[in-house]
């Protein structure tokens, strides 16, 4: 069968989801390649909690300074685990329940590299996610798993902030499959890390997209969350 690896960064993430999502991934994947970036909390003894994480630590914090080196760290470790297929995902997102029995079939058929999926930013709790504007999920998909070729040269763009999950080569006009599993991001469910959030990128970043994070409740369009809701495909 081919081998499935997860790889995800982490920061300071105890009292958040980590565990929560750890525990998902760990259904349906082979395993888990973090680097975690400097936690000063407990986030690494959490991940050696679990089985099949492969933990790596930064002595400085990356992130903060260029969000690309980053990420090329994080895959290079991930490929020295020879995966055939590797998952992107961050510590606050979770694939629906149906991902432990769909994944065999994603990762074992040579029709598509490539596979997209519907990202759903919760807000403000965990029973509706937010619709307008450019947290319209409708409107994006976002690609988190791809059939790693060894061999492939892979690049990542020189961009401190928004670099992206997945090397150059993965977001080229591969086969792709657009699946209809839905992600969970719960990053913006507590107003305190949202607002967290919206000061980090600040820093770095400008544009309605980021001000709408502020937005009045009269201005936020919000759909219910319906567990185990197959998608009109």
């Amino acid at each position: 069968m081919p081998r499935l690896t997860a790889m995800m960064p982490v920061r300071n993430e105890a009292g958040r989801y980590l565990e929560e999502v750890l525990e998902n991934l760990l259904g349906y994947v082979d395993d888990i390649v973090i680097l975690d970036d400097a936690s000063t909390d407990a986030t690494p003894d959490i991940c050696r909690s679990f089985p099949r994480v492969i933990l790596h630590r930064n002595p400085e914090p990356l992130f903060s300074l260029d969000e690309s080196v980053l990420r090329e760290t994080l895959w290079r470790l991930t490929v020295a685990t020879e995966p055939s297929w590797i998952l992107s995902v961050d510590a606050d997102e979770m694939l629906e329940e149906r991902m432990r029995q769909e994944a065999p079939a994603l990762i074992g058929q040579d029709e598509y590299d490539c596979v997209e999926f519907r990202l759903f930013d919760f807000w403000g709790g965990r029973t509706h996610y937010r619709v307008d504007g450019g947290w319209n999920p409708w409107a994006r998909r976002v690609r988190m798993l791809f059939r790693y070729r060894p061999g492939q040269v892979y690049t990542w763009p020189r961009q401190r902030l928004h670099c992206g999950r997945i090397p150059l080569e993965a977001r080229e006009p591969l086969p792709v499959y657009q699946s209809d599993l839905r992600v969970m991001h719960l990053g913006w469910v507590r107003p305190e890390d949202a607002r967290r959030k919206y000061e980090q990128y600040r820093e770095r970043w400008s544009g309605p997209h980021l001000e709408s994070v502020l937005d009045p409740p009269e201005k936020i369009r919000l759909e219910p969350w319906i567990p185990g809701k197959l998608l009109p495909y």
